[in-house]
């Protein structure tokens, strides 16, 4: 189907010199998304797909444990996509007051994704819709140390920014002038709400990530919270009653033509090819995330069989075993506070998780020493491995 540009141009000038500022038209797109039968069937096996992860999280026997690392996952790869050097493994030393092996403030932003993310879920559970409030508090938590905390964090942006070049006359896209960018996320913030009219919940998420990286409302963070953004209106629909779906992995395998994907539909409306990919990358990602918790389901049944068979002391074991499944990464210290148990028994219980093969310790200290559920991690952390060079 043959669209126009999906907006506007304005003029803008800055530093002497004048540009192109892009200010969006208002979704849902005009003329309608053309459903051809190709596309239907993508977004249908999209959706059972998303109804198959749903179901997972109830059959897990603790899907908290799970949930934990998923989200760290997630933050990685999300910040990975924006430039920082950190791994799993750096982030869970960094979480256990660690060194991690890369620049604290690559691990603090990081973090910074984990709070903003548990901050907007506990709002919604709260009954904040998603809206211009939420957006602002969770860009606060977002940017609230580290690298973009001068960047006006919870605050839409007062200035101009530009993505690629080095200012708005070279930039690769300029998104709308500061004074546009409260009536564009307002009238985001309608179509979040069903106004002009009701959007299925997997098409809104589409289009609402399209929309809210053209406006570019914060000086910094943009493209980590239009990435939350899916998740927080999944749980917030409950088309997922846990946070279990990410896309961050799909976009940065496919960076360069998400890029060209959300160019496409600013510059010649082709909406359809950013929705097929948007379906792909929803059945891709919800069935390996399924996968994923099938292994570690798996790694830990095997891991029990072994535990039980060490007489008494498999019970304490066990314990500790539950512990690392939820913290992969820990102290002697930090599994005796979490458990309760002594810390004779604790580290009797490591002893054994070692001799089984299931541990390994990574430091050889005397006292606090660090250990790693080492197959745990090797599942979780496929697919954040930072690229060599």
């Amino acid at each position: 189907m043959q669209r126009e540009l999906q907006g506007r141009y304005v003029t803008i000038s800055t530093v002497g010199e004048k540009a192109q500022a892009f200010v969006p038209a208002p979704l849902p797109p005009r003329p309608p998304i053309d459903w051809s039968p190709e596309l239907r069937s993508k977004f249908d096996q999209a959706l059972l797909a998303l109804g198959h992860l749903d179901s997972v999280s109830t059959l897990l026997p603790d899907t908290s444990l799970f949930l934990y690392m998923y989200v760290r996952k997630e933050a990685v790869l999300s910040s990975m996509i924006e430039g920082t050097q950190s791994s799993l493994s750096d982030l869970l030393l960094f979480e256990l007051d660690q060194e991690p092996g890369v620049p604290l403030d690559d691990v603090r932003e990081v973090s910074n994704y984990v709070a903003a993310l548990d901050h907007g879920l506990r709002l919604l559970e709260e009954g904040l819709p998603l809206s211009l409030r939420l957006f602002r508090e969770i860009h606060g938590v977002l940017l609230t140390k580290g690298r973009g905390s001068n960047q006006t964090p919870g605050e839409f942006r007062r200035s101009q920014n530009w993505i690629g070049g080095t200012r708005p006359s070279n930039a690769a896209f300029v998104p709308p002038p500061a004074e546009e960018v409260l009536e564009c996320m307002s009238k985001l913030e309608l179509f979040l709400h069903d106004q002009p009219e009701p959007t299925p919940v997997l098409l809104k998420a589409a289009l609402a990530h399209v929309q809210f990286e053209t406006i570019h409302p914060f000086l910094d963070g943009n493209g980590r919270l239009g990435r939350l953004l899916i998740a927080l209106l999944l749980c917030e629909q409950k088309v997922l009653r846990e946070p279990m779906l990410y896309l961050s992995l799909y976009f940065k395998t496919h960076r360069q033509y998400y890029y060209e994907l959300l160019n496409n539909v600013r510059m010649t409306g082709d909406w359809e090819a950013w929705l097929d990919f948007f379906a792909e990358a929803v059945l891709v990602t919800a069935t390996q995330a399924v996968e994923t918790a099938q292994q570690l389901l798996d790694l830990s049944n095997q891991d029990r069989v072994k535990i039980s068979g060490l007489g008494r002391a498999a019970a304490s074991t066990l314990q500790v075993h539950r512990e690392l499944m939820e913290h992969p990464i820990a102290t002697s210290g930090s599994l005796v506070e979490k458990t309760g148990i002594t810390p004779a028994t604790v580290n009797k219980a490591l002893g054994h998780l070692e001799q089984l093969g299931i541990v390994k310790e990574l430091t050889a200290q005397k006292r606090n020493r660090l250990f790693s559920y080492a197959g745990y991690i090797e599942i979780m952390s496929r697919g954040t491995e930072l690229p060599v060079g």
